[in-house]
């Protein structure tokens, strides 16, 4: 909508303590008189005015119409700039004032397109609210309104519009009498103690690897977590058995400046060859010079192999080829072959191979030098030239004895890696604009340093949060160390973001807690709508788990109402095997849940859900591969009958969708309980022109249930018990 000039722009008045002198002498003689009277009152009788507050302080917004009216223009003491919301109720417009203060007034300068019900509410720590004014008879223009409280937050809640657009502040001005400003939490400091920083000259680094490993190899729910750091240099004739939420990584900007002449490995001894369960780890930034030519990382679900450099082959297989069910590469160079073998699926994005030995079910492929050519149903290979947009996940590097955060740059059509032609594209953030996170952190904590302007860096560990982890500012970056790991108490959700720009969280898992949260993460609050295709959010490497290290239960996963976010490699699991797990013990009803337009899925790996695991209603979605196993333990065929349709889709898109695409899609069901439930398909979506699938497939487990069809009403049914997928080319 166009801007409409501000209406009575003046700075507000205040009452005078003295009523306005008659002109003439007398009024001057009085007037001298109250000045001499005054200067001989005791200081303490006077009262110092109200300050404006808010002005330049750090502000969010519910949303923004576009990006010439952020949250911030509100606050810049600027009556040209406002922030304007997106155009649909509530809204909300927050400020930080930094510390906790005595609230006095609020004024607010609206533009035409302002609120006719709404409340001003105060608050300590921004998630507990207390309302000191509320209307439901706004008239605009510039409204001066008294209160009183004490508070750090200053919120402004619309709820009902006086016009069809958004709202629209030229100014949100907050008056009071400052506090003593309260403690400042410190960015940067010492990584804690399950940060192992190794140099070449660390004594036995080997003796340090295998004794992590053997705490953490068949670990698969413990309490353990670790990152081992490298610093450039070259590391000689070291085999990292990585296990259970393990990081290994290079401490330089690109991977040849850390060499390990040796092997990075994940081998599958500890389940009696089946490497089905290798979850939760990562390698990441280092070179591989392997032992005998070829480095194996035998690997299943949640176990990055990001920004490496392979000087050899890649086995991506356990020792005798047992059951594997991978898997996930990104912005790496293997200069051999990468042999899959037994491994179900996989995905490799932005990446040059040497070569790739074989397909099983689903091997998908975007923007990967060296890559099979598309010939999907057999072999099956499904491979895209390019990758339509994509941004590498943040990385711990170190410059010059200094740490910093690297965040890489987003790239469109991207082909190849980010490093291996020069020095890579992105921004540098030193440790000390971090606060450092380490066990024991509470949630309030995490908000306070998050509205002081801080981003996060979670330690490896386990955190505990009562309330939510909000992330409000544009191009905050959260980022975990060691598969950190967030369990919510009291049925919160773990976190949320606001709709703006460029958040990056990566990292990291969040585990449900016993009471049921509605959610455990949301981005973006319910009908956002800004612009962020310049510079979206994206998750990397951020799963989900509900049970098997304990009861667990969340209603949806994680809800994505923000526009063009990018969803790079995700595992969401609702655990079928562990501690805590049952048909209703670890009740999850859907796994991932879409709401917002032009959003992509570069690696969506979603399991064992209740009822649908994705349900997808924004527009122009794309998903470049879908791994999904339909839930182990339903009891029987009327728990999964969902109308007259049998079971529940493991892909679903929203009848009233226009425009959808995906890529290298697969379901599986292993029906255990009941091995007679019949499932219609795998995959749920509108005929339309606009809505198109390629390569999908759906696959009976040995027979423990059957698919229908593989999409609607297209497609074979699976049948026997010899596993063998039923495929689709091309939908429609």
């Amino acid at each position: 909508m166009p801007a409409v000039g501000p209406t009575a722009a003046r700075p507000p008045r205040r009452p005078h303590p003295v009523p306005a002198a008659r002109r003439g002498i007398a009024g001057t003689v009085v007037a001298a008189l109250l000045g001499t009277l005054l200067a001989l009152l005791p200081a303490s009788a006077a009262q110092a005015a109200p300050v404006l507050l808010s002005q330049g302080k750090p502000v969010t917004a519910s949303s923004q119409e576009n990006a010439g009216t952020p949250a911030g223009a509100a606050v810049d003491g600027n009556l040209t700039t406002r922030w304007s919301s997106a155009f649909s109720d509530p809204q909300w417009i927050r400020v930080d004032l930094g510390a906790t203060a005595s609230v006095e007034q609020v004024v607010l300068r609206w533009e035409v397109a302002h609120a006719k019900a709404y409340r001003i509410q105060l608050s300590a720590n921004g998630t507990d609210w207390t309302t000191a004014y509320s209307t439901t008879t706004g008239a605009g223009g510039t409204e001066t309104v008294n209160v009183s409280g004490s508070a750090r937050y200053v919120r402004v809640h619309g709820e009902t519009r006086a016009t069809p657009y958004g709202y629209s502040l030229w100014e949100f001005q907050v008056y009071g009498t400052a506090g003593d400003g309260g403690p400042t939490l410190p960015g940067g400091g010492d990584l804690g103690p399950n940060v192992h920083i190794i140099d070449p000259t660390t004594p036995d680094i080997q003796g340090r690897l295998d004794q992590v490993f053997r705490q953490q190899e068949s670990a698969q729910f413990g309490t353990g977590r670790h990152a081992f750091f490298f610093k450039p240099g070259t590391y000689n004739n070291l085999n990292a058995q990585i296990g259970f939420y393990t990081q290994i990584a290079g401490l330089g900007l690109r991977p040849d400046d850390t060499t390990i002449n040796g092997d990075v490995t994940v081998d599958a001894g500890w389940f009696n060859g089946n490497a089905t369960q290798n979850f939760w780890r990562a390698a990441e930034n280092l070179a591989l010079n392997p032992v005998n030519g070829t480095n194996r990382w035998a690997v299943s679900q949640a176990a990055s192999f990001r920004r490496m450099h392979v000087k050899g082959g890649l086995n991506l297989a356990p020792a005798g080829y047992g059951w594997a069910s991978g898997g996930y590469i990104a912005d790496t160079k293997v200069d051999g072959t990468v042999g899959p073998y037994s491994q179900q699926q996989w995905y490799t994005r932005d990446s040059t191979v040497g070569g790739w030995t074989n397909s099983v079910w689903n091997m998908t492929f975007s923007g990967v030098e060296g890559a099979p050519a598309n010939s999907f149903p057999e072999p099956r290979y499904t491979t895209l030239d390019t990758t339509p947009v994509s941004r590498e996940k943040p990385f711990l590097y170190q410059d010059g004895g200094e740490f910093k955060v690297f965040v890489p740059a987003k790239r469109t059509n991207a082909r190849g890696t980010t490093w291996a032609s020069g020095t890579p594209q992105g921004e540098s953030i030193p440790l000390s604009r971090f606060y450092v996170v380490k066990p024991g952190a509470t949630a309030a904590t995490l908000n306070a340093a998050l509205a002081q302007g801080l981003n996060l860096l979670f330690t490896p560990g386990i955190y505990h949060v009562d309330q939510t982890i909000d992330v409000d500012r544009a191009n905050t970056v959260v980022l975990g160390l060691g598969l950190a790991t967030i369990i919510p108490d009291n049925g919160v959700t773990a976190m949320r973001v606001a709709d703006v720009d460029g958040v990056k969280l990566a990292g990291f898992l969040i585990d449900a807690g016993t009471v049921n949260s509605p959610t455990l993460m949301e981005i973006g609050p319910a009908n956002a709508s800004a612009d962020h295709a310049a510079n979206p959010t994206s998750l990397q490497d951020v799963y989900f788990r509900i049970g098997g290290a304990g009861p667990g239960k969340a209603t949806t996963s994680l809800v994505v109402n923000s526009d063009d976010t990018i969803v790079d490699h995700t595992w969401v699991w609702r655990a079928d095997h562990g501690e805590g797990v049952g048909w209703e013990t670890n009740r999850a009803d859907y796994g991932v849940r879409v709401n917002g337009d032009d959003v992509l899925a570069t690696g969506l790996f979603v399991e064992h859900f209740n009822k649908y695991d994705v349900e997808w209603y924004g527009e122009r979605g794309r998903t470049i591969f879908f791994q999904n196993e339909k839930a182990y333990d339903a009891p029987n065929q009327a728990a999964i009958q969902n109308g007259a349709t049998k079971g529940y889709a493991a892909y679903r898109v929203d009848d009233s969708v226009n425009t959808h695409e995906g890529w290298g899609m697969g379901s599986y069901c292993y029906y255990n309980v009941d091995p007679t439930i019949r499932q219609d398909h795998g995959f749920k979506a509108p005929v339309k022109p606009g809505v198109r699938f390629h390569s999908l497939l759906v696959v009976s487990l040995s027979g423990n249930g059957q698919y229908e069809h593989v999409i609607n009403d297209t497609g074979a049914p699976t049948s026997g018990t010899s596993t063998v997928p039923s495929t689709v080319t091309s939908y429609p």
